[in-house]
Formats: C-alpha cells, sequence, structure tokens
C-alpha cells in the first residue's frame, strides 16, 4: 500500500478492519480507554515518533506507515472513547464515517498550517474520507521534513501522539471557534510542557552531553513555537529546570502522564547510558506525575521491548555492546514479574492441555520446529494473562522459545511436572 496514491485511506480501512473491529470489543469489555489505546500506539512506536510496528500494512516507506499508524490511531481513538457500544458492522461503518469527519474538522480547526478546502475546484463538497486523507497526507509531508534519523523523528513525530490525545478530547465538543482556539492554545502548551520534561531530563546530571545538545535544537526546529515562547525554551535548555517547576497541565490523563514520562526516559536514553543521578531524576519525575514504582518499572520495560523488537530497524539507536545491556536489564525486569507471578502461570500452563502435552514430549525428544513455534506461541499466551502485559505489549519477536525459557522461574516445569 502506498500512502501517496488516492484512495490509500479507503484501502487501508478495508484491510484492516477486523482489526478495528477488535477495538470496539476492547471499549465493550470495559477496559480503561486510555490503557487500550497505549496498548494499541506503543508497541507501533507512534509514541517515541516511529513507525518500526505494522509491517503487515505492506507500506512502502516509512512515511507510509507513519501515516497510516496515524489514522488508525485516530480512528481507534474514536472507537474506545465512543459513547455506546457498537452493536454491529453497520453501527462500527457509522462511526468511523463520523470519525473521519472529526479528523478533517479537528485539523481544520486546530492545525490551520495544515487547512485544508472542504470543497474541490469545482465546487463539489468532499466527503470526510476524501478530506481525511488530503489532511493526513499534509500532517505527514509536515512531519517529514525532520525525519533524518532516529532521534530527529523521535523529537518531532512524537508530537503526532499529542495530535491524538487532544483529538481524543475534540471528539465529545462542538467545533466552534472559541472551541478550536482553546485546543490550539492547548496544542501549544502540551509541546512546551515536552520542552520542559526535555531540558530537565537533559540536565540530570548536571551536563548536557553533546547528543542531547543536538535532540534539543532539533526539537526548536520543528516544535513550532512562537518567537517569545523559542526564546524561554533556549533559557530552559540552557539553564535546566526543576520538576517542581515544570507545571505540567493540570489535565490528570493517565496516557499523556505515561507519554510525559516515556519522552523523559528517551531523552535520557540519548547518550546511551543511565547514570545513577538520571535514575534518581525519573523516580522524582515518576512521583511527581502520580505514579507508583511499578509505573517507571512498565515503562522501562515498554521502552526496552520496543527498542528489542525492532532492533533491525533501530539498528543506528544503540551500538551492538548497548544491545547486550538492553537485553539483560530486559530480561531482568521480566523474570522478576514471572517469579512474583509464578502460581498464577503455573495454573494457566496446567489449564492448558496442548502446552502440557508439548513439554511432556520435550521432556523425552526433540520437539520440531513447527512444534517449538507453538510452544512459544503458547507460552506468550499464558505470559499474556500477568496484569501487567495486559497494557504492556510483550516485544514476541526477541521473545523466542530459549529465551522464554530463560525468564521463567527457576525449576518452573519441573514443579508443574511434579505437580
Amino acid at each position: 500500500m502506498r500512502s501517496e496514491e488516492k484512495g490509500w485511506l479507503v484501502k487501508y480501512l478495508e484491510s484492516r478492519k477486523e482489526i478495528l473491529r477488535d477495538v470496539t470489543i476492547d471499549a465493550k469489555n470495559g477496559a480503561h480507554p486510555e490503557h487500550s489505546l497505549y496498548r494499541i500506539i506503543q508497541p507501533t512506536g507512534l509514541m517515541y515518533g516511529q513507525s518500526a510496528g505494522k509491517a503487515e500494512f505492506g507500506a512502502a516507506t516509512g512515511k507510509d506507515r507513519m501515516k497510516i499508524l496515524l489514522a488508525e490511531s485516530l480512528i481507534s481513538s474514536s472507537l474506545l472513547f465512543h459513547d455506546k457500544p457498537i452493536k454491529n458492522p453497520d453501527e462500527l461503518s457509522e462511526v468511523i464515517v463520523k470519525a473521519l469527519e472529526n479528523i478533517g474538522n479537528f485539523y481544520n480547526h486546530v492545525f490551520p498550517e495544515l487547512a485544508t478546502p472542504t470543497k474541490t475546484l469545482f465546487g463539489r463538497k468532499k466527503t470526510p474520507l476524501e478530506l481525511a486523507e488530503k489532511i493526513l497526507d499534509k500532517r505527514i509531508d509536515y512531519s517529514e521534513e525532520f525525519n533524518q534519523n532516529f532521534w530527529v523523528s523521535f523529537f518531532h513525530n512524537s508530537l503526532l501522539f499529542l495530535d491524538i490525545f487532544i483529538f481524543g478530547q475534540w471528539i465529545h465538543t462542538n467545533a466552534d471557534r472559541i472551541v478550536a482556539d482553546f485546543f490550539k492554545y492547548e496544542r501549544d502548551e502540551l509541546r512546551f510542557s515536552v520542552v520542559k520534561i526535555m531540558a530537565a531530563a537533559a540536565h540530570a546530571n548536571t551536563t548536557i552531553e553533546a547528543e542531547e545538545q543536538k535532540l534539543l535544537e532539533y526539537f526548536l526546529q520543528s516544535a513550532g513555537l512562537t518567537p517569545e515562547r523559542k526564546k524561554e525554551a533556549l533559557k530552559i535548555f540552557d539553564e535546566g529546570i526543576d520538576i517542581e517547576e515544570i507545571n505540567l497541565p493540570t489535565n490528570n490523563s493517565w496516557i499523556l502522564k505515561k507519554y510525559f514520562l516515556e519522552i523523559a526516559i528517551l531523552t535520557i536514553w540519548s547518550d546511551r547510558k543511565v547514570e545513577a543521578n538520571e535514575q534518581d531524576f525519573l523516580v522524582k519525575l515518576n512521583s511527581y506525575l502520580g505514579f507508583n514504582a511499578d509505573d517507571l518499572e512498565n515503562s522501562m520495560m515498554a521502552i526496552e521491548g520496543f527498542i528489542l523488537e525492532h532492533w533491525n530497524e533501530l539498528d543506528y539507536l544503540q551500538s551492538k555492546q548497548d544491545y547486550q545491556q538492553v537485553s539483560e536489564h530486559f530480561i531482568q525486569r521480566l523474570s522478576k514479574i514471572t517469579t512474583s507471578n509464578k502460581n498464577r502461570l503455573s495454573r494457566k500452563v496446567q489449564a492448558s492441555e496442548e502446552l502440557m502435552i508439548l513439554l511432556k514430549k520435550s521432556k523425552s525428544e526433540e520437539l520440531t520446529e513447527e512444534e517449538k513455534d507453538q510452544m512459544q506461541k503458547l507460552l506468550i499466551v499464558v505470559l499474556k494473562t500477568i496484569p501487567t502485559f495486559v497494557i504492556i505489549s510483550l516485544p514476541q519477536r526477541f521473545l523466542t522459545l530459549p529465551m522464554l525459557l530463560k525468564i521463567l522461574p527457576a525449576n518452573f516445569f519441573a514443579e508443574i511436572n511434579h505437580n
């Protein structure tokens, strides 16, 4: 699928209708909409300005994938925050058409630099699909100006997440001028909050590393700040800012706070190491955001899992030695969780007849490659029953069968067979 071709959006909607229907099941099952949205967005890399996930789209370029991911995220947000349960395919189609209409209105009102006429040259009113497609083209073309490497695209394209967050609020309002002005103000305030988070994280070890300085410069080029705000940002970058002075928006959104926390983590990661005082900063920021220790641990694990899952696409991010370090940290975190959920995992394994048969066979003979693949899939299904992994996505390509056996508690299978 090439998203520069006219009609790409309708092709995408047709190819992803089953996935979009699954999103409505999430909403129907009472999952928190923000938790569900995080689970959809985080593994794709969109929160980090990446499009490493969702390779099955068949998109030809990173630009194509990013455009499709943005479309899916905006539509998913509409489905998750829809007021009523969606009962059948016709209702799903109606909600998607409404979402497309909202996308056009949202960008035309809140992003005046992307304003797109609602009528063709000959006076025909564009359909919601046509308007949304054109605006999404413009939005990603605008982002692509800064898409030079991981860190440049991280600090520009990660702002796409703010589009999705603000859109989730926009769809519940009436699109008049006063409302539009409020959301334009919120967009600018949230972008400036990212500036402050980055500056505080970069100063966490009291020294601005060369990598961090470059990131801050890239961000200033791409964040669309007013001259006054840019001057203020330069001062903050130069002098630093205490966490207590950041004054983040009062919106108590869980996913927005997660985004701020993970932006800070990746800023600190930009020089490929996390020092003790930087870790202390993350603990302090985590507490300031109202999170507990598990929330910070989960965000660290989510980022590590994403990077390990997509290492081939992100090989310029870390060196080989760093890969080993990230891998070891991730395995340690995962092992800690499986150990604390040992009894739950044991019950789930024993409840899977197919998995128990494979385990028994593996004790007496070598499993075939197909059997090993199936065992890997079944073990990941078991791991997903742990509450932590209801929200955090597991890196399935990284978690090969040998790796899974490594992170499970010691003597886990021996004890199951004994029971």
